[in-house]
């Protein structure tokens, strides 16, 4: 597969943002608001690759997908899939590095708001489903979208995790932090500029369109 690493890395970096946008809502969802025991342990490892330097995460990655690791020898036997080394363990690695900032965003906006909205819905016969997409979706969305977009400029920027599990394979595995990282390595300081210029322009125009987006866009349930 030929891909510069600008495509790979908005690939890379679409995909590991669905992922983990879906997955941050239900667990955030299921767990936030729910008290039982072994709680804050389970919080704390969801919320781990956040303080753990990318390295050692890549490492763990590598360990749970390599040929030998459970995860990976699993998949090698059944599917006959090899994550390390390809696009798909820097897939893995986007996601994990992070799903902490989608899932705290998640976490955060549905304790934003009074519950008893949601629990005056249910009273009133409407199902948990339609409640979730019509109430519940709508006053967490705009913490929802900030994480969204924090967790895309994660995964855009995601490099020792990357590094450890994917490796550096041009046209395969070469996204833009790793081919900015071995241009400076191989002394092509102008490839290196040009990458470096664009993941700045993409992470900025991220960050400038979730602040355009907040400033103008009200829920429609938080309106005077």
């Amino acid at each position: 597969m030929n891909a510069s690493p600008l495509w790979l890395s908005l690939k890379i970096a679409t995909i590991a943002t669905i992922i983990v946008f879906i997955g941050g809502i239900l667990l955030s969802r299921l767990i936030s608001r729910k008290l039982f025991p072994g709680k804050s342990i389970v919080e704390s490892i969801l919320l781990l690759p956040l303080v753990l330097p990318p390295t050692v995460v890549g490492f763990g990655l590598l360990y749970l997908f390599g040929k030998n690791g459970w995860i990976g020898k699993w998949l090698l036997e059944w599917f006959d899939l090899q994550v390390v080394f390809t696009w798909t363990g820097a897939v893995i690695a986007a996601i994990v590095v992070s799903f902490p900032l989608m899932y705290q965003s998640a976490a955060a906006a549905f304790q934003n708001y009074d519950p008893n909205i949601e629990n005056a819905a249910l009273t009133m016969g409407a199902s948990k489903l339609k409640v979730f997409f019509t109430i519940s979706l709508p006053l967490a969305w705009p913490g929802l979208l900030a994480g969204l977009v924090l967790t895309f400029a994660r995964a855009l920027g995601e490099f020792g995790a990357t590094l450890m599990i994917a490796g550096y394979i041009p046209g395969e595995t070469d996204t833009i932090p790793l081919a900015i990282y071995f241009a400076v390595e191989a002394g092509r300081m102008e490839q290196a500029q040009m990458w470096v210029i664009v993941i700045l322009c993409l992470g900025f125009s991220s960050v400038l369109w979730l602040n355009w987006w907040t400033k103008r866009k009200i829920s429609p349930y938080q309106r005077d």
